[in-house]
């Protein structure tokens, strides 16, 4: 995977120190997450939270870091508070809210990168353009999340124009927002699929799923594969 990620940052003519790779181990059980620890992996994206605690205490004392991806609900703010080191998917100022309070209770802070809908899909979650200048300067009041970039899922599509435009979107709104002061470092956009568009566009890290993984499976028995 690695070698294709760096192929496509030399086809943009980008350096390939630039661009990480997320391991996404959703819906594969701890037997997965431990093997790939073997090979030096140390961090892990979820999308939900139930199998972020039910991962952690099966790999307890590991020495892993997990990124909530998903869409995060505020009542999994307690666990997030406690188990995860960033989130990716922050949209909501009442999130914002909920994540603080229990940090607070954990001593704790975390990353944070604001998930923007760039997409027309109903189906995508995000926050809304045109709101990212006034939540990133309400969000200067918690303390407790450390805001290190911006987040998004492109569009579903067979047109690669129109998946690009997603994450060009996310880096001309990135970039404006530096003249007003917030340091954005972290693009973090393109998966297996489309990673290679996300990367000419200016992506710090891809989110890599299936392509490392293989077929995924259903979330409640990790058994089952799924053709998805």
């Amino acid at each position: 995977m690695r070698e294709r990620v760096d192929a496509a940052c030399r086809a943009a003519g980008r350096d390939p120190a630039e661009v990480s790779i997320l391991p996404v181990s959703k819906t594969f059980g701890p037997e997965v997450v431990r093997a790939a620890m073997a090979l030096g992996l140390r961090r892990f994206g979820e999308n939900k939270v139930q199998e972020i605690r039910s991962k952690s205490e099966a790999l307890a004392g590991e020495p892993i870091e997990w990124v909530v991806i998903g869409h995060l609900q505020t009542n999994k703010a307690k666990d997030v508070a406690r188990l995860a080191s960033e989130v990716q998917s922050l949209d909501r100022l009442e999130l914002a809210e909920a994540l603080q309070r229990r940090l607070d209770i954990e001593d704790r802070a975390i990353d944070v990168l604001i998930e923007v809908k760039t997409s027309p899909e109903e189906s995508k979650h995000g926050l809304p353009a045109d709101q990212l200048s006034p939540f990133l300067d309400a969000l200067r009041a918690y303390d407790r999340l450390r805001v290190r970039g911006l987040m998004t899922l492109a569009v579903q599509s067979d047109d690669p124009e129109a998946v690009r435009a997603c994450f060009r979107q996310l880096r001309l709104l990135r970039d404006a927002e530096r003249d007003h002061g917030h340091d954005l470092a972290h693009l973090s956009m393109g998966m297996s699929g489309d990673f290679p568009l996300a990367i000419a566009e200016g992506a710090t890290e891809i989110r890599v799923g299936t392509a490392i993984f293989g077929v995924r499976r259903i979330p409640e028995t990790y058994g089952t594969e799924l053709n998805i």
